[in-house]
């Protein structure tokens, strides 16, 4: 009987620790929701930036609602563009089920990156995408804060490139970290994890 109980105790490990893996190892009241963590602490906390008229901004200002959060530049050739326009698809998917939320599209350019600049690149690809930007002080604090790396190559010239990070993350009201979105990931996945986990918070 002890030997038993010994592989029932196994088997009810596994199967546990299997459950947990489907879920995207989250064990939070989320845990539906798939998704997972971000290795390394915390993602999100407080950010002081510049809104595209200008007009400071704290995550106060921006948590409101649930958010995207996404750092890139403008003058990024490819990948930027794709991903904002496939997380401005999924704010639609979103919107047309009853969910609102904002995105942001937070530079990591400051000294191409300008408030006018940012407002022209995100009315170009979406009404309700907004641009933030700030002092090269405040874009790595904001970076820091969202484990995002970045690294200008400004020493190509005019057209230079900035290598960075390109995880969009899930906010939740109030700044909470609740997933994150890889660039494979698509605009109905983003819309249909980022629905879960507005549902689950109430």
């Amino acid at each position: 009987m002890s030997r038993f109980l010994a592989i029932l105790a196994a088997v009810v490990a596994v199967v546990f620790l299997g459950w947990q893996y489907w879920l995207g190892t989250r064990t939070d009241e989320f845990a539906a929701c798939g998704g997972g963590s971000v290795a390394g602490g915390t993602i999100g906390g407080a950010v002081a930036l510049v809104d595209e008229s200008g007009a400071p901004v704290t995550e106060a200002d921006l948590f409101k609602k649930p958010a995207l959060v996404y750092f890139g530049y403008s003058f990024c050739p490819d990948v930027c563009p794709l991903d904002n326009v496939r997380n401005a698809e999924a704010m639609d998917i979103l919107s047309e089920r009853g969910i609102e939320i904002s995105s942001y599209f937070i530079s990591v350019d400051p000294a191409r990156d300008t408030p006018a600049v940012m407002a022209e690149y995100t009315d170009n690809i979406h009404p309700d995408l907004v641009g933030l930007t700030g002092s090269a002080e405040q874009i790595a604090a904001a970076a820091a804060a969202y484990k995002v790396v970045y690294r200008s190559h400004e020493d190509e010239g005019e057209f230079y490139t900035v290598d960075h990070t390109t995880f969009t993350y899930l906010m939740l009201p109030g700044g909470k970290f609740a997933d994150f979105f890889k660039r494979d990931d698509s605009p109905d996945l983003i819309a249909e994890r980022t629905a879960c986990f507005v549902q689950a918070a109430g």
